[in-house]
């Protein structure tokens, strides 16, 4: 996988898929018409629909942008079966700075409903485990600069 692919379930590719064509569709056309209303009420300096209707549509086009570029380079499928090893779609216990936490280890899109935490292969603990097997030790440095001990105790397979 490249440095640009995200690792998405089938469930929640199609979930994210009908997100992405109800924000460029309904979405669009109901801020659309939102923003027309807001525009026929007058003077827009002062027009507080208005402006908020334009906050709303520049947050919905920076999503709908999210949600193409995560789509356009997905790996879709089943979780990959652990083997020990640390890869995207892994849930990962690891004592980090000491302390036990658990964690899926990818995009946060494929966590579903569950409760777990979920580090991107990108973020710098993320980035510092990824390929390590249980057992193994390193260390990655905090946005602070600290250099965050890191074992991996255990590495299971993702069930949504």
């Amino acid at each position: 996988m490249s440095d640009d692919t995200t690792f998405l379930t089938q469930e929640a590719y199609d979930r994210l898929a009908a997100e992405l064509e109800h924000l460029s569709t309904t979405g669009r056309e109901d801020i659309a018409k939102r923003i027309e209303a807001a525009r026929e009420e007058g003077d827009l300096r002062e027009n507080g629909g208005y402006h908020a209707a334009k906050d709303e549509q520049g947050k919905m086009e920076a999503r709908i942008r999210t949600l193409q570029a995560l789509l356009k380079d997905a790996v879709v499928g089943e979780a990959p079966e652990s083997d020990g090893t640390v890869q995207s779609g892994t849930v990962v216990t690891a004592l980090v700075l000491g302390d036990e936490e658990k964690f899926l280890l990818g995009s946060r899109e494929i966590a579903g409903g569950t409760d777990l935490d979920v580090y991107s292969e990108k973020s710098p603990l993320g980035a510092a485990i990824l390929g390590l097997k249980e057992g193994d030790s390193t260390t990655y440095e905090a946005p602070n600069g600290k250099q965050i001990p890191v074992e991996i105790v255990k590495v299971e397979t993702f069930i949504p």
